[in-house]
């Protein structure tokens, strides 16, 4: 299958690169580096069982970074006629030529690798409005059916990105997302279900729907339980939520800096035995391309293993620094935050989630968490609220639903307190992208009061 975009054609690229580089070599700058991304997105909304918003977007923009006696600068811009792109490499290099120089700045990158990729669903590419409004009126009658006010999003988009530069490099890279989430809601309760996937057939919108109603129903009259310190089942979306916040703390530059959890804990046990995380990239349920902000290749990383640190992202400054090989997970040039895992992937078990409800003798079931803000830093202790489905555990079984919690709870001590894991499935929350993660069955989980609503 051609990893080529209609959206972006490499033509197209190369084409635009040549005449932005001599753009710059007429100002007297020969190192140029330009990045493409081409997006169209078509969403439909609803809201209490109607459709009411269907929108569609397609965008073109391309980022120009010179390269100037070790300065260098980024514009960005939408703009593709020949007066525009040479108004962005003028504005460019002035900014690059009036910023502060930096010794550890690099050349641009250079390499004959193959690391262009595409993750790419040709039924997504054609799914249509009327498609997309037939999923959402079954989805929504399965709510109306039980007197259940379903609002969401079906969404559908295809996107491309290209990175050029004048040592010789291209990078390119494709894909689809198909994403669809529903709320259903009653009077005294709700329900909550999200997927996406850049394979359109393993988003199921009516199974996500009756997952959601079936929350909301199961949680209706909700009880009010005190807080404190229970036994928790968190389903997959909540380990996002949750242990998704600790991720760009794995980066060399930031344990460098010292404003990383992970700072003075480099040779210790950081977590529980039975956990291990990866970042990668080849991972099948997971998405986006395989090079970083300067193009280099993407690594597949073990992060974590028997809950020990085993390795971490460098960019490439931070790897020159280190005298170590780049592992292909720096951010875009210049930026201050240096590289992170982006692939995360959260080794499980097994079990399914209901498997670790029927395990628990008396604890509570989390559907998701959101509001979620860090507390403290070093503890990675964070706050926030449970929302959309959470339920007492008795006897291996849901009894009621509960009226949702405020939570204080460190991650690091939570990663030291799991007790089972379910399967490992992509997983779609309040976080920026997705991550493969499993339910988790942990002890001492601390709510710190009933919320109002």
């Amino acid at each position: 299958m051609s990893i080529e975009s209609e959206l972006l054609p490499r033509t197209l690229c190369q084409r635009i690169f040549e005449r932005a580089l001599a753009a710059a070599q007429r100002q007297g700058v020969d190192d140029l580096e330009i990045t493409f991304h081409a997006g169209e997105e078509a969403l439909t909304r609803f809201a209490n069982n109607v459709i009411h918003q269907n929108v569609a977007e397609r965008s073109l923009f391309v980022s120009l970074r010179p390269m100037v006696d070790h300065r260098t600068a980024r514009v960005t811009t939408n703009r593709l006629d020949e007066p525009a792109l040479q108004q962005a490499v003028e504005d460019a290099i002035r900014l690059a030529r009036a910023s502060e120089p930096n010794p550890d700045l690099l050349p641009l990158y250079a390499d004959d690798q193959q690391a262009d990729s595409a993750r790419f669903s040709a039924a997504a590419a054609a799914s249509t409005p009327q498609e997309r409004a037939c999923a959402v009126r079954e989805a929504v009658q399965l709510a109306a059916a039980r007197g259940q006010a379903a609002a969401g999003i079906y969404a559908v988009s295809q996107s491309a990105e290209a990175l050029l530069n004048s040592a010789g490099l291209f990078r390119y890279y494709a894909e689809t997302n198909t994403r669809f989430s529903m709320t259903a809601m009653t009077e005294d309760s709700s329900g909550w279900a999200k997927a996406s996937s850049p394979d359109h057939s393993a988003v199921d919108p009516l199974a996500l729907a009756r997952r959601a109603v079936e929350k909301a129903e199961r949680s209706r009259r909700p009880r009010e339980l005190p807080p404190g310190e229970y036994t928790v089942v968190l389903e997959p979306a909540a380990v996002l939520d949750l242990v998704g916040q600790i991720f760009m703390d794995f980066s060399a530059t930031a344990i460098a800096d010292r404003r990383s959890f992970l700072t003075g804990r480099e040779r210790g046990r950081l977590f529980g035995p039975n956990i291990a995380i990866y970042d990668h990239v080849s991972c099948p349920l997971q998405s986006g391309p395989a090079f970083d902000g300067e193009g280099v290749p993407r690594k597949n990383l073990t992060l974590v293993e028997n809950g020990w640190l085993k390795e971490i992202p460098y960019s490439r400054a931070a790897a020159a620094k280190a005298g170590v090989e780049p592992t292909g997970h720096g951010f875009p040039l210049p930026n201050e935050l240096g590289e992170a895992p982006v692939n995360i992937v959260m080794a499980g078990d097994r079990a399914s989630i209901e498997d670790l409800v029927r395990s628990t003798e008396r604890g509570i079931l989390v559907t998701r968490l959101w509001y979620i803000r860090e507390v403290e830093p070093y503890e990675k202790v964070m706050t926030g609220m449970t929302r959309d489905g959470t339920f007492l555990i008795e006897g291996g079984e849901l009894v009621t639903g509960l009226r949702n919690f405020r939570f204080n709870q460190s991650v690091v001590a939570l990663l030291n307190q799991v007790e089972a894991l379910s399967e490992s499935v992509r997983a779609s929350g309040e976080e920026a992208f997705d991550m493969v993660v499993p339910g988790m069955k942990c002890h001492g989980f601390r709510f710190t009061e009933v919320t109002k609503f």
